[in-house]
């Protein structure tokens, strides 16, 4: 099962770091009869959030975000921007980074390499029925249906422009089945391959499913996010810009 709600922890975090330091700052001025410093108190915001979040072990990107997200509203605010804009904003990123928003799943895309290494990975059985969790725009499934045209292809993706994209590029591609849906309610247990370049936080939750569903034989990849405590099968190292490394577990 997926991670319970892990964006409405970190909302409670940066929730609580307010919290601390406006019950603290709040009163103390108006005893004063002094206007609070909103840059002084967004920094320090930043500042408990930051130590909230090293506290509660937080990847050192939640803590970025944490630290800069108080003084940046406090910024941006003093802007006088349209409020409409922000909205804009934030469906344009919905669009793209549902995954990011619900379950910690940025939208990665795989190296132009990397279809290639998985094509080697799936030659020796043909007819794979291959399946791509969070599959983005197809940048894996294009290539791999024009590569392995025996192979049984699918590609899972539930962010509306990302999932759009992917739908037109893979168009017409008689072994390519793209569908909208939830990686997590989706069954693997007819899959010969998963695939998946999600991040480090879904791991565990994902192993678990793939140890439950993926039948005896069969082989789950993961795009550079290893699974902790699991010593993979084998590491396939692709010579791309950013050194991409497969870590391959056979079940």
């Amino acid at each position: 099962m997926p991670q319970t709600r892990p964006h409405l922890r970190q909302l409670a975090l940066q929730c609580a770091a307010a919290f601390a330091v406006l019950s603290l700052a709040w009163p103390y001025f108006v005893m004063r009869n002094e206007i609070l410093p909103w840059p002084a108190t967004a920094l320090a915001i930043g500042a408990v959030a930051l130590l909230l979040a090293s506290l509660t072990r937080q990847p050192w990107w939640w803590r970025l975000i944490h630290m800069l997200f108080a003084p940046l509203a406090w910024a941006v605010a003093s802007l006088s921007i349209d409020p409409g804009w922000f909205f804009l904003a934030f469906i344009m990123l919905l669009l793209v980074y549902r995954g990011a928003l619900t379950g910690q799943i940025p939208l990665f895309l795989s190296s132009k390499d990397t279809p290639a290494a998985l094509a080697e990975l799936m030659s020796e059985r043909p007819g794979t029925r291959f399946i791509d969790l969070g599959a983005g725009i197809g940048s894996v499934l294009r290539p791999l249906a024009r590569a392995l045209p025996e192979a049984q292809l699918t590609g899972i993706e539930n962010a509306p422009a990302t999932w759009l994209a992917g739908y037109l590029r893979t168009a017409g591609l008689p072994n390519c089945t793209w569908r909208w849906g939830d990686i997590w309610r989706t069954s693997l247990a007819e899959y010969d391959v998963v695939y998946a370049f999600l991040s480090p936080a879904p791991m565990p939750a994902l192993w678990a499913k793939v140890e439950l569903e993926m039948p005896p034989g069969s082989l789950f990849i993961s795009n550079s996010f290893p699974v902790p405590g699991v010593a993979a099968s084998r590491i396939v190292e692709i010579d791309d810009a950013r050194q991409t490394r497969l870590y391959c577990y056979r079940r």
